[in-house]
């Protein structure tokens, strides 16, 4: 049987230094999402894949709360969040910027992610 690592046995970064490596020109912006835990996973995911920046917009849930820190294991130290109250002021600020605005659902028109095509284009 295979022995689950310890968070200490990942060998991951420490804060200081994932705050200085270099990440990708990716935001990611969650708007008016209630599940604590889907938050804390967004987080694992955006430090696991060196997302630049979060956005929690709306009512969704913020740091520090203990189902977000439970399911984020420590990601919510390291990754850079901010919250904004309006999803829309974010994405207008970003446009203007030059990025890429692109949002993912689950509908009939959607393209599968798999199948993105990722030019290292700065996206939110």
């Amino acid at each position: 049987m295979n022995k689950k690592l310890k968070l200490e046995e990942l060998n991951r970064l420490s804060i200081e230094d994932y705050k200085k490596s270099e990440k990708d020109p990716i935001i990611v912006l969650l708007d008016n999402i209630r599940s604590l835990n889907n938050i804390g996973s967004v987080f694992r995911t955006c430090d696991a894949m060196g997302i630049k920046k979060i956005y929690l917009c709306g009512i969704t849930g913020k740091p520090p709360h203990r189902e977000i820190r439970k399911t984020a294991i420590g990601a919510t130290e390291s990754v850079d969040w901010e919250h904004q109250i309006n999803a829309v002021d974010v994405i207008k600020k970003y446009a203007h910027r030059g990025y890429k605005i692109i949002s993912i659902e689950q509908t009939q028109k959607a393209i599968f992610l798999e199948k993105f095509k990722w030019n290292n284009d700065k996206i939110l």
